[in-house]
């Protein structure tokens, strides 16, 4: 029998019927499987929970079915109070099925502490660039010692209270710079 015999005989075209009849079977059972399987036509709205305390943000999800992870905690944001919600993942609005963790970021209940640089010997204006840089706030309130360099930096305040090299504060908190007269 040759090929071409072959693919005018009845059992050739008896097996492309079993085949498109199979496929056809499978694609509706499949179909029919991932349905129910993987709840297609649920949808569970995420809320807002920005701003929201760790405890009203767990009790808010599992009213909704929804479970959390918290992922990290952020920079310091004054705007939302502390240890709120400042981040999530999805976004409120988005949709999602039961189950589904929220990945939340929540805001520290400080600024992180700092650093503070040797600055004794550097000008005025290096010294203010280099606070600004790290995250200080240079005050206004210069104070002025006897020595010869002109507004070399002789030390530096903060609140009044000195401060010293490799000593931490807060980030954006204000430090006054005690700097030198120019005379003799």
């Amino acid at each position: 029998m040759s090929i071409f015999q072959f693919l005018k005989s009845k059992s050739f075209f008896k097996q492309i019927a079993i085949a498109l009849i199979s496929l056809v079977l499978l694609y509706f059972i499949l179909n029919f499987w991932l349905n129910i399987t993987t709840n297609h036509d649920q949808k569970i709205q995420v809320p807002d929970l920005h701003k929201f305390t760790i405890d009203e943000a767990e009790r808010k999800l599992k009213e909704l079915d929804l479970d959390f992870k918290v992922i990290d905690s952020a920079s310091y944001n004054p705007e939302y109070p502390k240890k709120s919600v400042i981040e999530q993942n999805p976004e409120a609005g988005e949709y999602v099925k039961e189950k589904r963790k929220i990945y939340l970021t929540l805001n520290p209940s400080k600024y992180r502490d700092i650093t503070i640089p040797d600055l004794n010997g550097r000008t005025k204006r290096q010294a203010e660039s280099e606070l600004q840089a790290i995250g200080f706030i240079v005050g206004t309130n210069y104070t002025y010692v006897r020595d010869l360099g002109k507004d070399v930096v002789r030390g530096l305040r903060h609140k009044g209270k000195i401060v010293n090299p490799n000593d931490k504060l807060p980030k954006n908190s204000i430090i006054d710079l005690v700097l030198g007269d120019g005379n003799k």
